[in-house]
Parts: structure tokens; sequence; C-alpha cells
């Protein structure tokens, strides 16, 4: 059976907020909600809007772009390439617009482009 994508994205709202280790409590109130709301948008129990996605993304400090990077939930065939390239990727959108800057320089600079 296919995941929801509000299940998908409370979890993926879920994860970034471990990561940024904050409590739902916190979370909550940095975005301006109560932490209820925030508890049934990770549970999938909220049908949650754009205007409150967008809080909830710039209270965790990422583009709202990556509140849909939730491909780790999704069951398919990667071959070991594409896995490395989803972990690369995830990696870099956590990163912010000086140190990607950073990483692109290393990369130039390495591939000698």
């Amino acid at each position: 059976m296919e995941i929801s994508a509000l299940k998908k994205i409370g979890q993926r709202i879920r994860d970034l907020r471990k990561q940024k280790g904050l409590s739902q409590e916190q979370l909550a109130e940095k975005a301006g909600f109560h932490f209820s709301y925030i508890g049934g948008v990770e549970r999938a129990e909220k049908n949650i809007t754009l205007v409150n996605l967008l809080k909830i993304a710039d209270a965790l400090d990422v583009q709202i772009m990556d509140l849909f990077m939730y491909t780790k939930y999704q069951q398919s065939a990667l071959n070991e390439k594409d896995e490395l390239l989803n972990q690369i990727f995830q990696t870099l959108v956590s990163l912010k617009k000086r140190d990607l800057r950073k990483v692109q320089i290393m990369l130039d600079e390495f591939f000698e482009k």
C-alpha cells in the first residue's frame, strides 16, 4: 500500500526537527503554532496548507522543497550509484548557500574544470 503524501511529509518534518535537535514544542513556538498541531502534522492527522508548510520550513531553517525530499521512504530498486547520489544529495540539501559555494569550488578544483 502506498504511503500517503501527508504521512511522508510529516515523517520528513519529524526527521528534520530531530536532526535540528528540536522538540515539537520548540518547533511549534518557532513556527507560531501549538505543539499539538506539529504532532498532528507529523502523524499525518492534519491536512497542512502551503502557508503552514512555509512557516515550518522557515522554523527548521530549510527550503520548502526540502520538506518534499522524502525519497528514503519510497521503496524502489535503486542501484548502488543511485543510492550514493541520494546520500550526497541529502547532505548537500542541508548545507547553507555559502557552504555549497565552497563545495562547488572544491569540486571544480578536484576535477579541474
